[in-house]
């Protein structure tokens, strides 16, 4: 009995933390849905006094006592000046691009909203990091971005880290480009790859139907033979793609030799310079510290709500988009 009163009270003990952990995830997904909920919808964010209590906060652990206390009078100050004082406006987005580029839901919202406050005076910053991805939502991206320069608003692109491909293609829109010396820049090219498991599924005896309705409605396949003539079909389809791509840097960048850079090469933001791919060295740090004290710095955030099952969804249509036809800047 005393075995076996054991073994119950051990089964009992293991439940109950299975139990307890089931309970624990569900709370955390509640509770994180809840504040997903709360927080949804623009959060704005003052630069000028995040980057002015950093700084404070290290010379007031350095000054004596009595300059602490000037030092505070003195932002006090300063800062009834400033609600009086009507200056030029910085707006700051950031986007950090995947394949899909699903950042471009939030960036339209952020540029709907710029654009209603907005006035020529001001001035946008759009701290970019883009690897690039599919084509038609990399499209769509660039042309949140052409919304801004078509109202007249000074548009700088800040690369600290990359704009390749896709990335590029929304750089390429700003009046002006920035990029860190060792930035990742270029790569105007465009790429499609396909998996084929022809071969595989013949010697286990497999055959796959297909039947389509016009002669190109499906060249290059997972699953079918592929022809010269498929391929080639795919092959003109690039050609046309990479050509829209390089008018619409051609547009927004003329001084560009694209027959020197639109190969599919990308460079270092050095590099990148002498090429003309973009205007300035430097990284969006500097540019804003230069900004902060001459401009009201404000940080727009788009934070929208996806319910659980659409963010599964989005992940496997990454999946597909990454296993499956990619077109990609």
């Amino acid at each position: 009995m005393t075995q076996a009163a054991l073994e119950y009270l051990l089964f009992l003990a293991k439940t109950l933390t299975v139990v307890a952990a089931i309970v624990f995830v569900i709370g955390a997904f509640v509770n994180l849905s809840r504040r997903q909920r709360d927080a949804e919808g623009l959060k704005l964010t003052n630069l000028n006094t995040r980057l002015r209590c950093a700084a404070d906060g290290l010379r007031l652990a350095l000054l004596p006592k009595a300059e602490r206390k000037k030092l505070v009078k003195q932002r006090k100050k300063e800062a009834k000046a400033l609600q009086s004082e009507r200056r030029k406006r910085v707006f700051v987005i950031d986007f950090r691009g995947d394949i899909r580029a699903s950042g471009t839901s939030s960036l339209r919202e952020e540029v709907s909203a710029l654009l209603a406050v907005a006035e020529p005076s001001d001035e946008v910053l759009v701290r970019l990091e883009n690897a690039g991805g599919l084509v038609h939502e990399h499209g769509l991206a660039a042309s949140q971005l052409v919304r801004i320069r078509d109202r007249g608003i000074p548009l700088t692109v800040a690369v600290d880290k990359v704009a390749a491909s896709g990335g590029y293609l929304m750089a390429c829109v700003a009046d002006r480009i920035l990029a860190a010396p060792f930035a990742i820049v270029g790569s105007i090219g465009v790429l499609a790859q396909v998996p084929n498991f022809r071969r595989l599924l013949d010697e286990r005896g497999i055959t796959v139907e297909q039947v389509k309705a016009g002669r190109y409605k499906r060249t290059v396949n997972m699953f079918g033979a592929v022809t010269d003539e498929d391929r080639e079909k795919l092959r003109e389809e690039l050609e046309e793609v990479h050509g829209l791509f390089q008018a619409m840097v051609g547009k927004y960048r003329p001084q560009l030799d694209l027959e020197r850079v639109a190969t599919g090469e990308h460079w270092h933001g050095s590099r990148a310079l002498e090429l003309e791919l973009v205007d300035e060295l430097g990284t969006s740090d500097d540019w804003l510290a230069r900004r902060v004290g001459e401009a009201d710095v404000w940080k727009l955030e788009w934070r929208g709500h996806k319910r659980l099952m659409e963010k599964l969804a989005a992940t496997m249509e990454e999946g597909r988009a990454g296993s499956w036809l990619r077109w990609s800047w």
